[in-house]
């Protein structure tokens, strides 16, 4: 007799085990078929099924059932990823839920806790996938961090290390204070802030005169390097070459000119500020200035500034800056604007946009190349072709990737460091070792960025890199069903 009322949680959990239990959706059933693989989009390990996973996943199962009634051999790729940032964040607010942290812990202990959490939570929105009914053959769920995995993430590094695509170098990065780790320029997000701008006036040397600057991080001004004016502006041409004197710090600072000044922006005058600001870093380098650091990585001012403001959050060095300012009758006025400030996306954390810092970086200029064009020779299509052109728009003006992350959570990075601080990059700890000749050998404590290992995901799944049977039937993947808002963080890093 049937129900009065339809209950889908008891009818779907029956069909969805009588699928399971048949083997209806496991690849490989038809071995004289022509082969047809789509890979899942891995979601955060942590995650939970929201709107556009379930639309995503739907459009998938389509193409998968549609595919799999046409007769060929289907593989529709599932599984997640390991979330570096994602995952950390949350195990550190529960650990402190506990008045535990990370520090104390240790990195063996923490890293248990965030074992912990994934076996018991970080199943939950496979089974969420499951429920909605998704045809993947969950026989081969994959993770990011799986043993097999993590030897194609360590592979690739090593390999990508010796071609000299990888390198260390020290540069400005975007830097989360609350996590102290680098994050990509992809993962920070400009979010319109009501703040200030300060007019300053620095004096110019020997004169009575003063050349006025605006900023909207008056703080920063403690590490400025120059003054630069456009080379075309009337007003300061006679300026060009002589010196102000930076105010609250007595030092000397050249005015130059620089086309990166925009006369007809502010008062034409810019403070050059280059181990803070990607635009000043790159005058700096034009002019040769030196470049101060100012700020610690929890986002405090270091010794590298004048006595009273040294140890002060970057809001309280502010406002000390400010006041002193106004009390040596420096600040000329200021005006309450609206403004773009860069946070983590994650941690809705002001960014140090930028700090100085050493990290490794991936020169993915000559990778790019080849993945522009595999599109423009046809052999990969955008649908709708319109995101052909975003896609170009970023690869054609991609910078060096920092790969590296402050992180604990995530894959490390293979290299070890000798005494001297000799560079040994293997896949094995023992072939470091070998490299070095028997020296005692430290670890990189870094992780890699967690799109680098996701990047790998279409022939990492598949057993590479070893040899599988599943790699040749399967790889190159048929068809992506993606989000245009992860053509940068993941569609274009696979391409590559």
């Amino acid at each position: 007799m049937l129900d009065k009322t339809f209950n889908p949680a008891d009818v779907e959990k029956r069909i969805a085990a009588q699928w399971a239990a048949s083997g209806a959706f496991k690849a490989g059933n038809r071995p004289q078929a022509q082969p047809y693989s789509i890979v899942i989009p891995p979601p955060n390990v942590t995650g939970r099924l929201h709107i556009g996973h379930a639309l995503n996943n739907t459009l998938q199962d389509i193409l998968a059932r549609f595919e799999r009634m046409r007769g060929k051999d289907v593989l529709w790729q599932p599984g997640t990823d390991h979330a570096g940032i994602a995952t950390q964040l949350i195990v550190e607010r529960q650990l402190a839920e506990r008045q535990m942290s990370r520090v104390g812990l240790g990195r063996e202990k923490f890293l248990e806790e965030v074992w912990k959490g994934k076996a018991t939570s970080g199943g939950a929105i496979v089974e969420q996938q499951r429920r909605l009914g998704a045809s993947a053959d969950w026989s081969r769920e994959r993770f990011t961090m799986d043993e097999g995995l993590s030897k194609a993430v360590t592979k690739t590094f090593v390999e990508l290390y010796r071609q000299g695509l990888i390198y260390k170098d020290k540069r400005l990065v975007n830097w989360d204070p609350r996590l102290q780790t680098a994050v990509s320029d992809l993962e920070v997000e400009s979010i319109e802030v009501k703040g200030h701008l300060w007019h300053i006036r620095y004096p110019i040397e020997d004169s009575d005169q003063f050349i006025i600057v605006a900023t909207t991080r008056p703080e920063t001004m403690l590490g400025d390097t120059a003054v630069a004016v456009h080379p075309d502006d009337a007003r300061y041409k006679k300026l060009v070459g002589r010196h102000a004197v930076l105010p609250l710090t007595g030092r000397l600072v050249p005015i130059i000119a620089d086309e990166y000044s925009d006369p007809e922006k502010g008062t034409g005058a810019v403070k050059i500020t280059p181990g803070h600001d990607f635009n000043d870093f790159e005058v700096g380098k034009r002019h040769k200035l030196a470049l101060i650091n100012l700020i610690n990585k929890d986002g405090t001012l270091n010794d590298d500034v004048p006595a009273p403001y040294r140890g002060l959050s970057r809001e309280a060095a502010r406002r000390k800056v400010v006041a002193d300012l106004e009390a040596q009758g420096l600040m000329d006025k200021i005006e309450p604007i609206t403004h773009a400030v860069p946070h983590d996306e994650k941690t809705r954390t002001v960014v140090l946009e930028p700090y100085l810092t050493e990290q490794w970086y991936l020169n993915v200029e000559p990778l790019a190349a080849k993945a522009i064009e595999a599109v423009k020779c046809g052999a990969t299509k955008f649908h709708p072709p319109n995101w052909t052109e975003v896609y170009y728009g970023w690869l054609k003006n991609i910078r060096p990737w920092c790969i590296s992350r402050q992180l604990w959570w995530g894959h490390q990075i293979p290299v070890w460091y000798g005494p001297d601080g000799e560079i040994f990059c293997a896949e094995t700890e023992e072939e470091a070792k070998q490299q070095a000749g028997g020296k005692t050998l430290t670890r990189d404590p870094d992780v890699l960025d967690t799109w680098f290992s996701s990047a790998l995901w279409p022939f990492s799944t598949l057993g590479w890199p070893d040899k599988t049977p599943e790699l040749d039937r399967f790889y190159p993947t048929s068809v992506l069903v993606t989000g245009f808002d992860i053509i940068f963080f993941w569609v274009a890093r696979m391409m590559m």
